[in-house]
C-alpha cells in the first residue's frame, strides 16, 4: 500500500488515500496549513460548508497550482459538506455556492454531512447530489455520520447511485465496526475524521508501547492503523512538521498482534458528536 497510489471508488473515479483535515481552523490558519499541506505532499483537502472555510481552501489551493505547473487541478481533491439536509432545492443551491466559494470549478467529493432531518429530507438531499453528480458538478457524492440504518435506509430506496464514502469518526478508541464493515461489504469507502482521536489518547500504554517499537510518533501510529484498515484518514493539524510528520506514514508496517491490541482499544470514543444513530 503506497500513498501515492489512489484508492477507487466505487463509481470508478481515483481519490488520494490521505487528506488534510481543516475543521476548526479559519482564516489564515487555513490557507496556510492547506499551503503546507501541498508543499509536503498531500493532494486531498476535507472542508464543509460548516467549517467556513471553503473560501480560504480554495484560494489557497488555486495560489498553489499558480505557482507549481507541473500540479494541475485534477490533482488536488477537494471536499465539501452541506451543512443541513432541508431538500432538493436547496441542496442544489448549496453545491454551487461551495463551488462559487472555493473558486474550484467543481467539487470533487460532496457529502450529506449528517442524517439529521428525517428520511424524507435525507433521501430528497441525496438525489440532489446524485443530479449533481449526473451534471458535472461533483465527481463521486458521498454521506457523512450516517450509521447503518440510514445506510440501509438509502440502499432500500434504490438509488441510481451507492454513496461513494460515508465519513464517520474512527480511530481505534472508536472503531465503529458495525457501521465500516457495513460499508465495506456495499463498496462504500470509509472516511475516518478524527483518527487521531483529537489527541486525547496519545499517552495511552499501548499507543506509547507500539510507537516506540516502530519508532513513529501516537500520531503516525493512528494514521497507519487507520490506513491499514482500508480507511481513507482526515488527520487535522495547523503545524507545518505535524502535517508532513502525519504523512510520513510508509516507513514501518503495524504487525497483526499490533492491530489487534489497537482494535482492541475501542472504549467508543466520542470526540466531537454522533448522529449516527438519529430518526
Amino acid at each position: 500500500m503506497s500513498l501515492s497510489s489512489p484508492i477507487k471508488l466505487n463509481n470508478g473515479v481515483l481519490m488520494p488515500r490521505i487528506h488534510l483535515g481543516v475543521y476548526m481552523t479559519s482564516g489564515r490558519e487555513t490557507s496556510q496549513a492547506v499551503t503546507h499541506a501541498l508543499e509536503a505532499g498531500y493532494r486531498a483537502v476535507d472542508s464543509a460548508e460548516w467549517y467556513a472555510n471553503e473560501k480560504e481552501v480554495g484560494s489557497a489551493i488555486l495560489k498553489y497550482l499558480e505557482k507549481n505547473a507541473d500540479v494541475k487541478r485534477e490533482d488536488v481533491w477537494f471536499t465539501t459538506k452541506l451543512k443541513e439536509n432541508r431538500g432538493y432545492d436547496e441542496t442544489r443551491k448549496k453545491i454551487r455556492e461551495s463551488i462559487r466559494k472555493s473558486g474550484m470549478g467543481y467539487l470533487d467529493l460532496y457529502l450529506l454531512h449528517s442524517p439529521y432531518g428525517g428520511k424524507g429530507k435525507r433521501l430528497e438531499c441525496w438525489r440532489a447530489v446524485e443530479d449533481a453528480v449526473a451534471e458535472g458538478e461533483v465527481r463521486a457524492g458521498g454521506v457523512s455520520n450516517y450509521g447503518v440504518k440510514h445506510l440501509q435506509e438509502l440502499l432500500d430506496s434504490k438509488p441510481k447511485t451507492v454513496p461513494a464514502v460515508n465519513q464517520i469518526e474512527v480511530h481505534p478508541f472508536n472503531t465503529r465496526t458495525d457501521i465500516t464493515s457495513f460499508c465495506q461489504k456495499h463498496g462504500i469507502i470509509v472516511e475516518a475524521y478524527a483518527p487521531l482521536a483529537r489527541a486525547l489518547r496519545m499517552k495511552n500504554p499501548k499507543v506509547v508501547q507500539l510507537s516506540k517499537k516502530y519508532g513513529c510518533t501516537p500520531a503516525q501510529l493512528l494514521v497507519r492503523w487507520s490506513l491499514q484498515h482500508g480507511y481513507v484518514p482526515l488527520p487535522k493539524s495547523v503545524s507545518k512538521d505535524r502535517i508532513m510528520a502525519n504523512k510520513d506514514v510508509e516507513g514501518f508496517e503495524i504487525d497483526e498482534e499490533g492491530m489487534k491490541m489497537l482494535d482492541g482499544c475501542d472504549e467508543y470514543l466520542v470526540t466531537d458528536w454522533d448522529p449516527t444513530d438519529c430518526d
